[in-house]
């Protein structure tokens, strides 16, 4: 099964330093039939203007994986962690029993970012932070496994049964992705157009993917992440 899903329908939020697409319920966005998919909560493509960002804030018993596309983030947290990446890079938090952090553009330009929440695998775990700098390379026309499970292995690694991996797939190339039996996934066209089992994606596009294995034709270069994961009862 495969439903796309527009950029123009989804949720979306103007607050002059922060413009937001929603792909689940959100902030002022709610939508009671897009809670969430599986165990995953919160996809938010988010552009934040040049000095401002999300001042010091709590979180509790959530996973959460800021992915990087244009501009750089710096992350600071109650842990003693601050830290800065930039396009391809990952931050990872487990809020755990409670942290306090922030998230803000320090940069020149304006910075477009994946914030990811997941809900994890059980509550009270101790909270951790870490950060991965990829090479932009490694992603180039094949999957980058990015994140996965303890029991994974990607780099960095989370408390919940999910694999993300990302892609940059050139004009004209094409790659299969597997969802087996009992697996679905969701899929965002960064940035981009791409034909996926012959369904056009554009640009912020997303797609549920539920036990079927899927064809990426790349019909402009295409900068693509996927999150796959245990089907939802």
């Amino acid at each position: 099964m495969l439903r796309k899903i527009e950029s123009k329908n989804m949720g979306s939020s103007n607050l002059g330093w922060l413009r937001s697409k929603f792909h689940f319920s959100f902030a002022e966005y709610y939508n009671p039939d897009n809670i969430n998919f599986g165990v995953l909560r919160v996809i938010n493509d988010d552009l934040i203007q040049s000095n401002t960002g999300f001042d010091t804030h709590p979180h509790r018993d959530m996973e959460i994986v800021s992915y990087v596309i244009d501009g750089e983030l710096t992350h600071g947290d109650s842990m003693g962690n601050k830290n800065t990446i930039t396009r391809g890079h990952v931050q990872y938090m487990s809020a755990g029993t409670g942290v306090y952090h922030s998230e803000h553009n320090l940069g020149e330009d304006t910075a477009r970012l994946l914030q990811i929440w997941i809900y994890p695998d059980k509550k009270g775990y101790e909270p951790n932070y870490g950060d991965y700098r990829f090479n932009w390379k490694d992603r180039e026309n094949k999957w980058l496994h990015m994140v996965s499970s303890k029991d994974g292995d990607a780099p960095i690694k989370i408390n919940q049964d999910v694999n993300i991996y990302s892609l940059e797939l050139r004009k004209g190339e094409e790659i299969s992705f597997p969802v087996k039996e009992g697996r679905q996934a969701y899929l965002v066209q960064i940035e981009g157009n791409s034909l996926i089992n012959e369904i056009e994606l554009n640009e912020r596009d997303g797609m549920e993917i539920v036990e079927e294995d899927i064809l990426i034709k790349g019909k402009e270069t295409s900068h693509i992440l996927i999150l796959e994961m245990s089907k939802e009862d």
